[in-house]
């Protein structure tokens, strides 16, 4: 039996240079990883398209009650306390309070409104201050007349309004991701309300 010595063997295709790959075989794996990323995503449903932008699923938001928090907060306040009665659509689901500068603070409360987000603070700081603490992120661009009492406009965060007013003893601000008339509404309704009794 002949042995062929190993150097004498016919050798096989030399390897592959990875460097050699073609933009054709770098289009062909990505398009094999986009189908099976694609596949995940709609078995597990951890996607999904919005060409409006993000949805607020008001029912899975949280509820806050605003009259009990309101009424807890109000007779230690240096301001009186106006709580808005708003359209019973209007789903409250935030309040909190915080430092207004060195000597006040500010009581917020919160409601999706159906078609977006506004919120509601009061304060004995003067309206500046105030306007810099809830987000007004520039001078004024205008103001809006709402029941005889002159609210002035300032631009807020991601695009959003930002409306203050002076009310006797209290600086009232609306800010929020809610369209131009629930800030009219809110306005409105805040005007109308009667300070909470201590």
């Amino acid at each position: 039996m002949d042995d062929v010595p190993d150097e004498q063997k016919p050798a096989g295709p030399p390897p592959k240079n990875r460097l050699l790959h073609g933009p054709r075989d770098m289009i062909m794996s990505l398009a094999v990883l986009l189908v099976i990323i694609a596949a995940l995503l709609l078995f597990t449903k951890s996607c999904s398209f919005s060409p409006g932008g993000p949805e607020i699923d008001q029912s899975a938001a949280p509820t806050a009650d605003l009259s009990a928090a309101f009424s807890q907060v109000a007779d230690t306040l240096d301001f009186p306390l106006r709580l808005p009665a708003v359209p019973d659509a209007w789903r409250p689901n935030s309040t909190s309070t915080a430092p207004a500068g060195p000597t006040s603070v500010v009581v917020r409360a919160g409601w999706l409104t159906g078609a977006g987000f506004a919120q509601l603070s009061q304060s004995a700081a003067t309206p500046n201050t105030l306007v810099e603490i809830e987000g007004g992120t520039g001078p004024a661009t205008g103001s809006v007349e709402i029941d005889g009492t002159q609210w002035t406009v300032h631009p807020g965060r991601r695009a959003e309004s930002v409306w203050v007013t002076r009310l006797g003893d209290t600086t009232l601000l609306i800010t929020g991701s809610a369209p131009e008339p629930d800030f009219r509404t809110l306005a409105s309704a805040t005007l109308k309300a009667q300070p909470i009794t201590k």
